[in-house]
């Protein structure tokens, strides 16, 4: 699926605003391909939004709705000066009231692959890492007992 340009975007993002919010969208919205872990974010500064265009070309088109939708929760309430963070009550009525999504689903393409398992001595509670740790120095979370290193 090919990207949208700037002006179908803008476009996108404006009839999701008067759809749901019953507001224009007048300032900038661009794809970001430097975004890793976020479908999309607000910056207040710049009254900007920026999408990561992995999850419009890899997800389902009602993904990426809900993540445009997300950030237009951020936009409005910011411009009308309201609490416009995630921990704000305002944010999350605002999310219930236009079914938009608190979190994006990941990625099919950021699946995790783990290297490395490790097992608690006492209680069996098994970890997965990416990366290898010192079983020396860690502890199990849940019980403080000690860790091995577990075969693949």
């Amino acid at each position: 699926m090919n990207l949208l340009n700037d002006s179908e975007l803008f476009n996108l993002v404006n009839n999701l605003s008067i759809e749901f919010f019953h507001k224009p969208f007048i300032h900038d919205v661009t794809f970001n391909t430097r975004l890793r872990t976020t479908g999309g974010r607000y910056i207040p500064s710049k009254k900007k939004i920026e999408l990561n265009p992995k999850y419009f070309i890899e997800m389902e088109e009602n993904e990426f709705i809900g993540i445009v939708k997300h950030e237009l929760c951020h936009y409005h309430l910011h411009i009308e000066g309201k609490g416009y963070k995630h921990s704000d009550l305002e944010f999350k009525q605002l999310l219930k009231a236009t079914g938009s999504p608190r979190h994006c689903n990941p990625l099919p393409s950021s699946k995790r692959e783990y290297k490395h398992y490790y097992r608690c001595k006492d209680c069996g509670h098994i970890y997965k890492r990416k990366r290898r740790i010192d079983v020396g120095r860690y502890r199990c979370g849940s019980c403080k007992g000690k860790l091995v290193a577990e075969r693949n």
